[in-house]
């Protein structure tokens, strides 16, 4: 009897999932989670009951943290707590190399530190279009994007995918497919080189083929809870191919990946974008470039909205092709 009540206590103990974060609020009731992060006067919190929730940082009395965070306070540099304890209505005791109780209004974002290098990480959207017209031209069209990226130990994958169809009074108006592989392997916490190869099919474009690969080095700036901003700089041999002859030729390219979560992690704003700079006279640049938001219905369902442009400059002219979508999507 005296040694099964601590084993049914070890065993209920290790079953259990550990909750490590606790937060009080101003009414009385206290909620147990795990802290997202915090920023733009929302904390994010991460419950087995409910999923993530969002609470006015305002609304908080207090709260509790045994894993280590990231802490910028108004006007003073980042700074990194071993943990966080409760002191009382309105302040948190920041323990770390010196030990301090703040207020909780000078405390203006919250992150968990990620390992720059790490073990495993995979993440990815995958969004879709659809739009049905019925008027004076009966008009059918679907577009799916998707994106993911693997990360472990100093190797990353990053693989993109686009499939576009649009049928206008029964004639075939766009068909098209692309499908973008790059391999990156870190040098330090921030450098990298890439190795990239894309592959497009247009059966309605002057050029129906395209095929390219390239490598160059890259720099991540950033890498966190909140976002990445990634800069890449390329060589890459490109190869043309029409229904009567083929075209090979060498580009530059500048290309970057951005992306910002906002509102407690509700809105994310992202944008991609490449410039190519052809070793041909008649080509000045070709930009591929996207801007756009995605809203947070739940814990994998996404409302997007996306701004793409496609511009050519070349023999002093400019050629552009705009588009707006507006669709749905999944998050991982």
């Amino acid at each position: 009897m005296l040694l099964r009540t601590p084993l049914c206590l070890l065993i209920i103990s290790l079953a259990a999932p550990v909750w490590a974060d606790t937060v009080w609020l101003n009414n009385g009731d206290r909620l147990s989670g795990e802290i997202v992060l915090l920023d733009g006067g929302k904390l994010a919190l991460k419950t087995k009951y409910a999923g993530q929730v969002l609470i006015a940082w305002k609304d908080i009395d207090t709260l509790r943290s045994d894993k280590p965070l990231l802490i910028r306070r108004q006007g003073l540099d980042s700074e990194r707590s071993n943990q966080l304890e409760a002191a009382g209505q309105g302040m948190v005791r920041v323990v770390s190399e010196r030990t301090q109780t703040v207020p909780l209004a000078s405390i203006k974002r919250l992150i968990p530190p990620r390992a720059v290098l790490q073990d495993r990480f995979w993440e990815g959207n995958l969004d879709a279009k659809l739009d049905m017209e019925r008027d004076d031209d009966d008009t059918d069209e679907w577009k799916l994007k998707g994106n993911t990226r693997m990360e472990h130990g100093r190797w990353r994958h990053v693989l993109n995918g686009e499939l576009e169809r649009k049928v206008k009074n029964r004639a075939k108006t766009a068909d098209n497919w692309q499908l973008e592989y790059d391999l990156d392997r870190f040098i330090t916490d921030n450098w990298f080189w890439r190795v990239g190869a894309e592959h497009n099919e247009d059966e309605l474009a002057f050029f129906t083929r395209q095929r390219s690969l390239g490598t160059g080095p890259g720099y991540r700036f950033w890498d966190n809870e909140l976002g990445r901003l990634d800069v890449v700089g390329q060589f890459n041999r490109l190869q043309l191919e029409t229904r009567d002859t083929d075209l090979a030729l060498n580009t530059y390219s500048l290309s970057w990946d951005y992306k910002r979560l906002l509102w407690g992690t509700r809105l994310e704003f992202y944008s991609t974008a490449e410039v190519q700079l052809p070793d041909i006279e008649q080509i000045d640049y070709v930009l591929d470039g996207e801007i756009g938001l995605r809203y947070r219905l739940n814990q994998w369902a996404r409302l997007s909205l996306l701004y793409e442009l496609d511009q050519v400059r070349g023999l002093g002219q400019s050629s552009s092709e705009r588009r707006y979508l507006l669709g749905v999507g999944v998050g991982w």
